[in-house]
């Protein structure tokens, strides 16, 4: 179903894009250092600045008290590979061609972040996970989009948790550049990504009775140790994060580096990652930065990670690529005390992982405003967790287990094993069952996603107002899902890395309910 807006309704959000920006940036006292921490599947409000009781993150909260504290920020899809691609180019996900799904390649036509401010004299570099899962070689790119890579120091870890030293590779990294050289660097930390070592939280000291259990979980022992396995993997973060900061003071580059702590989606559990719902899109954000930003703020602004694409710029005084963006510069509210200009946020999602018969995808978009999330599911009639069953490797249908790839380590989901339990069966419906074309959410009574208010009539007003604004927004960024043959563009894009795995076709006869 195409979506059709009135042209004087594009012409009413058109102050929303980042078209109308001054291509040239501010001029700043000088040009900073700018190092970006993004952690691997982290929800908003998963750290200690934003009162989570059994999460310890001393160095995170030391961004937010000495910068601002971001409590709306949002990344542009609930998947790390297109999440990060948006982030690295200011342009939402719809735009970056096979870039803007998961596993794909990366068009080189796209301008980065790394390669501007290295073409400006920075010195740029990541550790860890950079731009992926992908194959940005396929797209005539030689190195990772997020720049060269300095990964190679290695340590003691427990299971579960990358062996890469991030704080050591970046004291690795500042001794390459040249005295007085500003730098770029990226921090890709890859925790709390899955899998976890079961019970580390608990046995690392952490008490499951601080942990907030959110309301599309079921709240038993079992889930509470799982979600301190994950906070704990944020702490391991956290600790990294700590030696980084002490390695800026003893080189004196503190306070002329632009600190931007934040993850790529949200955490890994139904009905957050790989979903557009508040815990899917959702993300932790903090900006320290010296004198130049004032600290102890704390804002209520609604910030999409694609403003840090021009906010970087500016603060490096290097002009925009040559085509529009969507990301709109935080540096004059950092550097002013101001508010952020946004009033609302788009996400997407495409394919995640491979979860559906022909490598299919579950197409969203989404708007979020201070009050309100819309949904627009393109494809309703998929499985939006994946396909209940896969082939086995006689190409039959495998009656042994569940499939629902697009919750990572489904096999092993409490709700999934626990699905005909009657006091389950709701949360695991949520989580996994097919869903209607729109969904309206109240983010203020329902920040769960849990209570579907777009066929409530009390809401008609607030589902049109969404519906169009969303619509419209999308033509006027050429979304192929909106403009024609969506589903011919978005679906051929082949699937790079990770998996292929096999699932019957929609009409066959053994597969009668997976399509």
């Amino acid at each position: 179903m195409k979506l059709y807006v009135p042209f004087f309704l594009i012409l009413t959000i058109l102050g929303c894009s980042g078209d109308a920006q001054n291509n040239e940036p501010p001029v700043a006292k000088k040009r900073p250092n700018i190092l970006l921490i993004i952690t691997d599947d982290q929800s908003w409000p998963h750290a200690s600045a934003y009162g989570d009781q059994a999460i310890s993150t001393p160095a995170f909260d030391r961004l937010a008290s000495e910068g601002v504290l971001f409590n709306n920020a949002f990344a542009a899809s609930p998947g790390c590979s297109p999440s990060r691609a948006a982030l690295l180019t200011g342009l939402n996900c719809w735009q970056l061609k096979d870039a803007g799904t998961h596993g794909s390649g990366f068009p080189s036509v796209f301008k980065v972040l790394p390669d501007l401010l290295e073409a400006a004299g920075y010195a740029v570099g990541f550790s860890g996970k950079g731009w992926g899962p992908g194959n940005y070689k396929v797209s005539g790119r030689t190195r990772n989009p997020a720049g060269p890579e300095f990964s190679n120091r290695k340590m003691e870890s427990p299971e579960g948790i990358s062996t890469t030293d991030y704080a050591a590779n970046f004291s690795g990294f500042l001794a390459t550049r040249n005295e007085d050289q500003p730098f770029f660097f990226w921090v890709g930390i890859h925790e709390p990504h899955r899998k976890y070592k079961k019970g580390i939280g608990v046995s690392s000291g952490m008490n499951p009775e601080d942990i907030t259990v959110p309301g599309f979980l079921p709240d038993v022992d079992e889930v509470r140790s799982d979600l301190l396995d994950y906070g704990f993997e944020i702490q391991w973060a956290d600790r990294h994060l700590q030696r980084i900061l002490h390695t800026l003071e003893e080189q004196g580059e503190l306070d002329n580096t632009l600190i931007v702590y934040t993850a790529d989606n949200g955490m890994p559990f139904p009905r957050a990652k790989a979903n557009v719902y508040e815990y899917g899109i959702h993300v932790p954000l903090a900006i320290r930065w010296g004198g130049e930003v004032r600290g102890g703020r704390v804002s209520d602004d609604l910030i999409s990670l694609l403003d840090l694409f021009p906010t970087f710029l500016d603060a490096a005084q290097v002009a925009y690529p040559d085509y529009p963006i969507e990301g709109i510069s935080l540096f004059e509210g950092l550097t002013r005390q101001s508010s952020f200009p946004r009033d609302a946020i788009y996400a997407s999602r495409e394919r995640h992982s491979s979860s559906r018969w022909n490598n299919l995808g579950y197409p969203q978009r989404c708007i979020r405003t201070n009050r309100y999330l819309y949904i627009r599911n393109f494809a309703a009639d998929r499985w939006p967790a994946g396909n209940r069953r896969e082939l086995n490797q006689s190409g039959r249908l495998d009656l042994s287990s569940y499939a629902y790839h697009d919750i990572d380590e489904a096999a092993d989901n409490f709700l999934i094993r626990n699905q005909d339990n009657p006091e389950y069966a709701e949360l695991f419906r949520l989580s996994v069952e097919k869903r209607p074309a729109e969904e309206l959410y109240d983010m203020v009574k329902d920040p769960a996603c849990l209570v579907n208010l777009a066929s409530d009539t009390a809401y008609a007003e607030e589902v049109v107002n969404l519906r169009y604004r969303l619509g419209g927004y999308l033509m006027q960024t050429s979304d192929p899902r909106v403009t024609g043959n969506g589903e011919l563009i978005f679906e051929q894009y082949p699937r790079l890395a990770g998996p292929i795995r096999q699932f019957p076709a929609p009409d066959a006869e053994s597969g009668s309910e997976e399509h």
